[in-house]
């Protein structure tokens, strides 16, 4: 009897391992959590030129106060949102590296070649995670691994900056979108990474939406991007907050 539960127990071990090693090896290719260069076709001109330009920013600015991280919603301060970023971050040594395009990886790579190096800002600003859901449909999981891997790197090379960790901003036509509630599955679990000490967590959502969770097309004609307008609101909604973290009020 002894000897038939040892064979039995061997028996079952023998065929958990495989099942432990398929286990670990997924969590290793969690696609968010590894670092890498932007690849799509649309971009791939453009993003290490950029990647390049705002290292040399980098270098010449004597100090950056305040850093935006994210992707292209990010990343149209420079466009559509060009004069609202002037009102408001033009004299508070603001240093923007949004990228269209990008996903948690894409931020964790630029994190990795320089992109944070030798600066501590008052204050950074992060939003990502949109194209992880637009682009892969990733697990919300996932992504808020990926958004805690960035809030990590943050906490290594700058740990005396203030983190605002901004909820992924509404997509698509109606509260029912299945790409926004993706979204808002990951900004449930990201809420949960503030400390109120080092990490704070802003949801200005519903600025941008109407009662009935309508995005208008007024503000992000794509229902993805905001236009002036919509640039006008994030930092009217996020100013009260992020002038705290400065230490401005």
């Amino acid at each position: 009897m002894n000897k038939n539960r040892c064979l039995l127990l061997v028996f079952l071990t023998l065929l958990c391992l495989p099942l432990l090693a398929y286990g670990q090896q997924t969590a290793t290719e969690i696609k968010a959590l590894q670092p890498e260069v932007q690849t799509a076709e649309w971009a791939v001109k453009w993003w290490m030129p950029r990647h390049e330009q705002k290292l040399t920013d980098l270098a010449e600015m004597k100090t950056v106060d305040l850093l935006m991280i994210g992707d292209s919603i990010t990343h149209g301060w420079e466009t559509g949102g060009k004069a609202v970023w002037e009102k408001y971050y033009g004299k508070r040594n603001a240093l923007n590296i949004g990228f269209s395009g990008d996903r948690t990886e894409q931020v964790l790579w630029r994190f990795d070649h320089g992109a944070i190096d030798g600066i501590s800002p008052k204050a950074a600003v992060v939003m990502i995670g949109t194209n992880n859901t637009g682009h892969r449909q990733d697990d919300p999981d996932e992504t808020a691994a990926g958004i805690k891997a960035i809030l990590d790197q943050l906490g290594k090379k700058s740990p005396k900056t203030k983190v605002l960790l901004l909820a992924i901003f509404p997509r698509g036509a109606s509260a029912d979108d299945e790409l926004r509630r993706i979204n808002d599955q990951i900004n449930e679990r990201i809420s949960k990474f503030a400390d109120n000490k080092r990490i704070f967590y802003l949801d200005v959502s519903d600025k941008f939406l109407e009662a009935d969770g309508t995005l208008p097309k007024s503000i992000m004609p794509d229902r993805l991007h905001p236009n002036a307008e919509g640039y006008e609101i994030w930092a009217r909604a996020m100013e009260p907050t992020l002038a705290k973290l400065m230490d401005e009020k």
